[in-house]
């Protein structure tokens, strides 16, 4: 459904002298056969035995089954609750046109996405056009940066009966794990979650954490894998159908902050330094694959956004991931551009020469 046939992208030119390292690299610590991979059986394999009930098994299935990844167990997703977590003006100034929500869901439809992620306003002012063209997925808890000295908890801005009402197919939420109001935000997601199956939603979490401690010496462990494999961990333990996680780019969080609890092994057999085996990991801590990893997109950097966006995408799949969700290196570009750079991230799952490490 996408506006023009756009060219076909060179992932290897983008990755430039990573590109050896990325698309050749082998996997020597958890091995592929431990894991339940992405593929056009994925949903029938992993999700017909689980005490899903048939609605919610239709409504997930129907973000597996759309866009230009559908029936490949593969995902692509626009999300766009920036307006909120980052502020509206820090999200949309570099290009205004999506201050409208019509035009973000137009963006994820002409992109070839699986599904919409957004707030309550935005999917709402546009329900009845779109919500049968696209699977919308209702994020209902945000961050809101407006109370000063600026905080990180995660509230809830409306219901999961509303989310229901407007047509959405599945709710997103966030948790901070290791904040202080954690506790709090894993007993209300568990509950939402719970009432999002009981209405046939599916559920998909965003597994972050938040902790100033968890930086140390220069190092942000809080995207290390052991650190967001264990956030991975609690999210599937509370049901959450799919799981969103920034890509890892370090490691040993437990070890470096002397805290919880972990394994010489995790370091010395089940992960590396290679970005792959580090995202490895994570999937490994998703029931190992049995519920979808896909990892986050990050912040616009500009000019190198297609690159980034690709590594991102291989990295993820060559782990045994099941796709990205991409939104400001999307929709801070124009339409046409922005669809370019969600085709190059989907051109990386249809691409069969770029397998599971």
């Amino acid at each position: 459904m996408a506006t023009a046939t756009l060219p076909s992208i060179d992932t290897e030119q983008l990755l430039g002298d990573q590109a050896s390292s990325l698309l050749e690299h082998r996997c020597e610590t958890v091995d592929q056969s431990l894991l339940h991979l992405p593929g056009p059986d994925f949903f029938d394999r992993t999700w017909l035995g689980t005490d899903r009930s048939v609605r919610v098994l239709r409504n997930l299935n129907s973000i597996y089954a759309h866009g230009r990844l559908a029936r490949t167990g593969y995902v692509s997703i626009l999300p766009v609750d920036q307006g909120i977590e980052h502020s509206a003006g820090a999200s949309f100034a570099p290009n205004p046109e999506y201050f409208d929500p019509g035009k973000i869901v137009e963006l994820a439809v002409e992109g070839g996405c699986n599904a919409v992620a957004s707030t309550f306003g935005v999917l709402g002012a546009v329900s009845r056009r779109w919500a049968h063209k696209i699977p919308f997925i209702l994020k209902i808890n945000h961050n809101e940066l407006l109370t000063y000295p600026n905080g990180a908890d995660q509230i809830l801005f409306g219901t999961v009966k509303e989310a229901w009402n407007l047509g959405a197919v599945a709710v997103g939420a966030t948790i901070y794990f290791g904040s202080d109001g954690a506790d709090r935000q894993i007993q209300e997601i568990s509950r939402a979650f719970a009432e999002a199956h009981s209405l046939g939603m599916a559920t998909i979490l965003w597994c972050y954490l938040r902790n100033p401690a968890f930086k140390k010496d220069g190092v942000d462990y809080a995207v290390a894998a052991d650190l967001t494999g264990q956030a991975n961990h609690l999210g599937v333990t509370i049901e959450a159908d799919l799981i969103k996680q920034k890509l890892p780019t370090t490691n040993g969080g437990f070890v470096a902050l002397n805290f919880g609890k972990t394994a010489e092994a995790v370091y010395t057999k089940l992960t590396s330094d290679h970005p792959i085996d580090l995202c490895r990991y994570q999937v490994l801590n998703c029931y190992a694959g049995r519920v979808g990893l896909i990892n986050s997109g990050g912040e616009s950097i500009g000019a190198g956004d297609l690159a980034a966006a690709v590594r991102t995408a291989v990295i993820n799949k060559r782990a045994g991931g099941t796709g990205l969700i991409s939104g400001r290196k999307a929709f801070q570009k124009s339409m046409r551009d922005g669809v370019e750079l969600l085709h190059a991230i989907q051109d990386v799952y249809l691409n069969e020469a770029i397998t599971i490490a």
